[in-house]
């Protein structure tokens, strides 16, 4: 859409973000590589260079398709994920140290490869916005993106372990050297059926048949879709042994139908019915085992990390332990990037991630970068309460709320305050599924946002004599207004 006159866009501003961004970047790759190599390579900043160039590319898109969108979502996430990709890049470089190996390529490695799927994954939110150009085209689908998201959810299910199975946890469908991780999209495509479903069912879900202390309760009646997404989050966790994802699924339907209804009884329904059924499950796994051993093993783990026998058995408080550690050695300044021992923490590159940084950044550092993903879950809610239409609303709510979620469910298992998860960290962690994923997440916030923040164009003016001018309907409302 072109831009109307006398508006401001914040695209310039956009871009002098993405530059500091940048600038951060290659700061740390650069800190990065004085640390390791006491000095500095020629290359060290062409990591950071690629970045600016895909992190451009996809600015100038933005500009072309969704010219007023919120100019501090891509900034803020474009910084978490270069600093992700040099912190992979930082364990290449100390493995090849320890092996008297040459400094690895741009693209060769862990950091390499995940400098190769933020291109993919950029070229995915590039073509999301521009194939989609308003967001409620996507409601048209809902029931196909609905089904399309539970069969993505069951299949690392219903696969044998040898093809679905990493650390205990079914979350992936492996198929040689390659593996990917469907749950990450099927989170937005459950989003988009949650807010139609929603939204067509919001009068009927807000009725309430009693009151206790203050509390309108819903009907016996409607408890049905809730009932029915908690018995299928209940089955992820029994099925595919995650305890995270399924808190996502069934956290993400809860909070979209109290954003839809308002109702507070909604949320305190949904924490009974979850909380409940782990806490069965956590019972059955002590006297059955079966399907409910492994969650009970995680469990047990989490209550007892440091009992010997927890932390010596495979499978066991080893990881955790090595996370804490590693959170308390940086204090609050940290060793400084590429000073520490990350190398020490199991899985570093992947669920703890945020253990290996903390170690080098310090409790100041990871403040800082959980108040971007806070800046993030924030501008998302912002979007969502711009945009007009109660199907955006519920959308924008729900992608904000399940990315917040997800780095609580994460950060929550490395720091023991839940038990782990297979859950990864939103941009940071190694992988592409998780990668991609998110970023279509964010360039969805991008199309709602300018929705949102598109200023309503100026009508022709009538002429004496001339032709009334139709009635101008507002946008995603009952009402009109009516020109004399």
């Amino acid at each position: 859409m072109p831009r109307v006159p006398g508006t401001r866009t914040g695209r310039n501003a956009e871009l002098g973000l993405l530059a500091l961004a940048m600038i951060i970047v290659a700061a740390y790759g650069a800190t990065v590589e004085a640390n390791q190599f006491d000095k500095l390579t020629p290359t060290f900043w062409v990591p950071a260079a690629l970045l600016s160039v895909l992190f451009l590319a996809l600015h100038l898109v933005v500009r072309f398709t969704a010219l007023h969108a919120d100019p501090v979502l891509i900034p803020t996430v474009a910084l978490i994920n270069g600093l992700g990709v040099g912190f992979l890049r930082r364990l290449d470089l100390a493995k090849s140290i320890a092996e008297k190996q040459p400094e690895p390529g741009i693209f060769a490695g862990v950091g390499g490869r995940q400098l190769a799927w933020t291109l993919v994954a950029l070229v995915l939110a590039a073509v999301l916005l521009l194939v989609v150009r308003d967001h409620k085209a996507v409601s048209r689908y809902a029931y196909t993106l609905g089904l399309v998201g539970i069969v993505l959810v069951m299949i690392p299910a219903v696969l044998p372990g040898r093809f679905s199975e990493i650390n205990g946890a079914k979350l992936w469908i492996k198929i040689g050297g390659f593996s990917i991780q469907p749950g990450e999209f099927a989170k937005l495509a459950l989003v988009s059926f949650f807010a139609y479903y929603l939204v067509r069912k919001r009068e009927v879900l807000s009725l309430a048949s009693r009151r206790v202390l203050g509390i309108d309760f819903p009907r016996g009646r409607d408890l049905g879709p809730v009932i029915t997404v908690w018995l299928l989050s209940l089955l992820v966790l029994v099925f595919e042994k995650d305890l995270g994802t399924a808190l996502l699924y069934f956290g993400l339907f809860v909070v979209t139908l109290y954003v839809a209804t308002e109702r507070v009884s909604w949320l305190l329904i949904g924490l009974v019915m979850f909380f409940g059924g782990v806490y069965v499950a956590y019972l059955l796994g002590a006297s059955v085992g079966g399907p409910f051993a492994n969650f009970y093993d995680r469990a047990t783990v989490w209550l007892h990390p440091f009992d010997a026998e927890n932390y010596n058995r495979i499978g066991g408080s080893y990881q955790l332990v090595q996370g804490l550690l590693g959170l308390g050695t940086g204090g609050l300044f940290g060793t400084g990037p590429g000073a520490g021992s990350p190398g020490f923490v199991p899985e570093v590159r992947n669920d703890f991630i945020f253990a290996g940084m903390g170690e080098e950044i310090g409790l100041f550092g990871l403040s800082a970068l959980l108040v971007c993903y806070l800046l993030i879950v924030e501008r998302g809610l912002r979007a969502a309460l711009g945009v007009r239409d109660s199907f955006g609303k519920l959308v924008a709510g729900g992608l904000a709320f399940t990315l917040g979620l997800q780095v609580f469910v994460i950060l929550g298992g490395i720091t023991g305050l839940i038990p782990l998860t297979g859950q990864t960290t939103p941009f940071l962690s190694s992988g592409g599924s998780s990668l991609m994923a998110n970023w279509l997440l964010i360039a969805m916030l991008l199309r709602i946002s300018d929705a949102g923040r598109r200023p309503a164009a100026a009508g022709p003016a009538a002429q004496p004599g001339g032709p009334k001018q139709p009635p101008a309907q507002l946008h995603g409302a009952m009402t009109e207004v009516i020109k004399p």
